[in-house]
């Protein structure tokens, strides 16, 4: 009976500290490879959030450009801003943590909508040119991360 009782209380030594260490080097490993995981998608979601304001940015001027006889003759960049935030109040046009509108200038029947992600400084513009086309731009001021699309640091496209 005696050999029962001592071998029970060995026996609740619980983990060892080699158990232990390779418990948290395993934690370790996972951590370094989520975490710049995670950080990436954050980048993104900024990026992503820079262009939808400049999709939203772009309806405004069409809808400005409806209510004023098809021209785009807003006047400076400081009114261009204000009269796109007067016709669509979402349009960010000040700091914050997402994107804002920093550009909206305009010709006759042109107009170049820049917007910027504010984590990662990369532009985004929309063009309109006289033909009517409309095109996409990406301007990243980053030279070791390549967050515009097609793998450059200026795209035409996004």
């Amino acid at each position: 009976m005696k050999k029962l009782s001592t071998r029970g209380v060995r026996d609740e030594g619980g983990f060892t500290l080699i158990e232990l260490l390779v418990v948290i080097l395993i934690i370790g490993i996972l951590a370094a490879i989520a975490i710049p995981a995670l950080l990436s998608q954050k980048n993104k979601a900024y990026d992503s959030s820079a262009k939808t304001l400049a999709q939203t940015a772009q309806t405004a001027a069409e809808t400005y450009s409806t209510e004023n006889n098809g021209e785009y003759k807003w006047g400076t960049n400081e009114e261009g801003l204000a009269k796109l935030k007067a016709i669509e109040p979402s349009i960010n046009t000040s700091s914050s943590n997402e994107a804002k509108l920093v550009t909206a200038t305009q010709g006759a029947n042109t107009y170049t909508i820049t917007v910027e992600a504010q984590n990662t400084h990369d532009k985004y513009s929309v063009i309109k040119e006289s033909t009517g086309a409309v095109k996409h731009e990406c301007e990243s001021p980053s030279t070791t991360t390549l967050t515009c699309p097609g793998h450059s640091h200026t795209s035409t496209s996004w």
